[in-house]
């Protein structure tokens, strides 16, 4: 029953070293607790009990029992609902991801941003012990979440992405710039940033190469992945007044040698997916690259149960005082 129970408060338990001194002095006083009737002789009931009498010496018993209980509850027992051991990874990583109107593309089903943004759902709930952060860019860049734990905010942010938010195009070495300079004070033994897109660079202020160099010089370990079959595939082609997307068939063009040249500068790897089922490979692919242990923690997880002998002892003292003022009740 105590297997999984531990006491907060155990030195309590020397309160029950007065149990035994409080009933040896009850015996030896208990003629005072009742009037003496006079009989010439108790040669006739001698023999006779009755079922009262034998009741009456069990309240004495309930009112212990209800200070034991008491004492129980003083000491603070806790339940340990969960011990676990917890090998955090301790890796910083920055999703980097394309939302230029290409990325409505629909050789991925619904479409490729879509498919991009459920994969990195997946894997963000994988990373419970990482910070993660996340950037996104077009024709310019901005940081949508910084690093962080609380992967709930970070989720819904993913989750609510969409084009057009940015001026069209493909900034791809201000996405990379913008990730970096987050990621670069980071304390983490490992920074990685993972750049998402489908695309050639065609905006922007900052080449890509020299991001790429700058994420070198800190540290920061570049994934990049190019996303979208080979060929044609329908794709936005122009927009109208309303905002909506004319669509049309458009050649993919991913600026692969580049995305190598990224990756390999950076001590990273060149991801090529052309199925929603290889963008998800090459995300375990990451998530099995990136395993980096740096301590172990023992979590414990309480719930107090000390509740429970509270009422079991009121409990009692309801009881004894019931029975003693009622059916057991003795005449003065």
């Amino acid at each position: 029953m105590f297997t999984d129970i531990s006491f907060q408060h155990p030195w309590f338990f020397l309160l029950l070293l007065a149990l035994p001194a409080v009933a040896w002095w009850t015996y030896r006083h208990r003629q005072h607790h009742h009037a003496t009737l006079k009989m010439p002789t108790l040669e006739a009931a001698r023999g006779v009990k009755s079922w009262k009498g034998e009741l009456q010496k069990l309240l004495p018993v309930l009112r212990a029992l209800a200070f034991v209980a008491l004492v129980f509850a003083l000491a603070r027992p806790q339940r340990t609902l969960k011990e676990e051991t917890i090998k955090a990874d301790g890796i910083d990583i920055f999703l980097v991801i394309d939302l230029s109107s290409s990325m409505l593309a629909q050789d991925f089903k619904p479409d490729r941003l879509e498919v991009s943004k459920r994969v990195a759902v997946e894997f963000v709930a994988k990373r419970q012990y990482d910070r993660i952060g996340l950037a996104v860019f077009s024709g310019e860049a901005f940081t949508q979440c910084p690093l962080t734990t609380d992967h709930r905010v970070l989720t819904d942010f993913i989750e609510r992405l969409r084009c057009g938010i940015l001026e069209d195009g493909t900034a791809i070495g201000m996405g990379l710039a913008t990730a970096v300079n987050r990621i670069k004070d980071s304390p983490a033994k490992s920074k990685v940033i993972i750049l998402l897109t489908d695309g050639v660079n065609n905006a922007g202020y900052v080449k890509p190469l020299t991001a790429a160099e700058i994420a070198k010089e800190f540290g920061v370990k570049v994934y990049t992945i190019g996303v979208g079959k080979e060929g044609q595939a329908v794709s936005p082609i122009s927009r109208r007044n309303d905002g909506s997307y004319v669509f049309g068939l458009a050649q993919v063009e991913i600026d692969e040698e580049l995305l190598k040249q990224i990756a390999d500068m950076t001590g990273g790897k060149y991801f090529r997916a052309t199925t929603a089922r290889s963008l998800e490979q090459i995300y375990n692919e990451i998530d099995r690259l990136e395993k980096t242990e740096i301590e172990v923690t023992s979590v414990k997880r309480y719930s107090e149960e000390f509740y429970r002998f509270v009422r079991l002892a009121l409990l009692l003292l309801l009881m004894e005082l019931a029975l003693r003022y009622t059916a057991l009740r003795s005449i003065p």
